[in-house]
């Protein structure tokens, strides 16, 4: 390789090494790695497998030929990642358990010696011929091996499929070693947000579990109000901001008396009174955080019991000045408190829990946000049925009103 093709590749490798680390959603970005690997290699194809113990995940597959064929783009190429065992005889494995690069110039004319073998069957399927493939390991800043990337036929300037060439691979060992790093610190960040959102959770059913509800109400709701909001349009970061939010919807409940909170009867007006101010107990709690998070939780804290046509509270909102967090928390409370039994009721069959909440479009509902429910209403069907309570009832007793829930 030439000094000056040196460089221009030392230069494209640093702006990979930036892209990825940029990236800190560990879906996203396992697919710019195999991508920009692709690009930077000039090949068709290729994969990558994340290491688990005794086994390789398969996460990642892309195939311009494939893509073409089927008028599919990658990206949109959806598939649940399989695991194949960590061993010897496949190329991934023997990459994963060595540490070694693999430059194979012609997979089906593998020397018999070899301790690795590919299987055709992938090729066979999908009238394919793989050829040339490059298995690199992708080693962290510990020296171990997290994951192995797979670059599969090499395309020289005409599209014909070439080896890879030999000089190539250190800096490839090089792409990989950031992406090694950039996982990593991927799947960290990752494991951080999941002990985060796992503490807002259980605190939240502390205030639940107090309401003699489980902590399933919590996981509906949450599911609810992401599925509504996915089904407005939020952005993927918006959606998970909301179903990570809305679990601290009635934390203020925890300042509620239990003579109030459980009382199996209807509420006197002074005792609704005490149960309206849970809204601004749980803003109380929540306020004058840094976090985006805790931010948006307490939004939705205070305004999820609003009402569109302004009969809400704690402020008697209005259309648009409710905040749309409330607006999508709001039926998403309601419709599980409709549809699920209370210490005061038992739980509504749908046709009377969907009856109401077409009544209270306009009036109660955002119409947007009861569009956006009842588009996704076999969604949320299986969300009850995966969340269910231990017990279910049944009945047609009147409720207490559904705006204390």
């Amino acid at each position: 390789m030439q000094t000056e093709d040196l460089q221009k590749q030392i230069i494209k490798l640093n702006k990979i090494g930036i892209a990825l680390t940029s990236e800190h959603d560990l879906d996203q970005l396992m697919f710019l790695i195999v991508s920009e690997a692709r690009d930077y290699t000039n090949c068709d194809a290729g994969s990558l497998y994340i290491r688990e113990d005794d086994n390789l995940i398969f996460m990642v597959s892309q195939n311009d030929t494939l893509a073409r064929r089927t008028g599919v783009d990658d990206e949109q190429v959806m598939f649940k990642p399989f695991s194949i065992p960590l061993t010897r005889e496949s190329v991934a494995g023997y990459t994963a358990l060595t540490g070694e690069i693999i430059n194979i110039e012609d997979a089906y004319l593998i020397p018999p010696e070899k301790d690795y073998k590919i299987n055709r069957e992938f090729d066979r399927r999908n009238n394919y011929r793989t050829k040339s493939i490059m298995s690199v390991p992708l080693i962290d800043n510990e020296g171990k091996v997290i994951g192995v990337l797979q670059l599969i036929n090499a395309l020289d300037d005409k599209q014909n499929v070439i080896t890879f060439p030999k000089e190539s691979e250190n800096l490839v060992k090089s792409l990989s070693s950031q992406a090694a790093v950039a996982i990593k610190n991927a799947q960290l960040t990752k494991c951080l947000k999941k002990a985060h959102y796992d503490t807002i959770f259980r605190l939240s059913a502390a205030a639940e579990y107090r309401d003699l509800d489980t902590a399933q109400h919590i996981r509906r709701m949450s599911s609810y109000s992401g599925l509504i909001a996915q089904g407005m349009g939020f952005s993927k970061y918006d959606v998970e901001m909301i179903v990570n939010a809305s679990p601290m919807h009635d934390v203020g409940k925890l300042g509620i008396p239990d003579s109030i909170l459980l009382k199996p009867g209807k509420l006197t007006a002074e005792e609704f009174k005490i149960m309206e101010s849970h809204t601004t107990m749980g803003s109380s709690i929540l306020a004058n955080s840094d976090s985006e998070l805790m931010k948006k939780s307490e939004l939705i804290a205070i305004s999820h019991h609003e009402k569109f046509d302004g009969s809400g509270y704690p402020n008697k909102l209005t259309g648009e000045d409710i905040p749309i967090e409330g607006r999508v928390c709001a039926l998403a409370d309601v419709f599980d408190a409709l549809s699920s039994p209370r210490c005061y009721k038992p739980a509504f069959p749908l046709e009377k829990v969907l009856s109401i909440i077409e009544e209270g479009r306009g009036t109660h509902f955002d119409p947007r946000v009861v569009d956006a429910f009842l588009d996704n209403l076999d969604d949320a069907l299986e969300i009850k049925e995966l969340y269910q309570d231990e017990e279910e009832m049944t009945g047609e007793e009147a409720p207490r009103d559904i705006k204390a829930n």
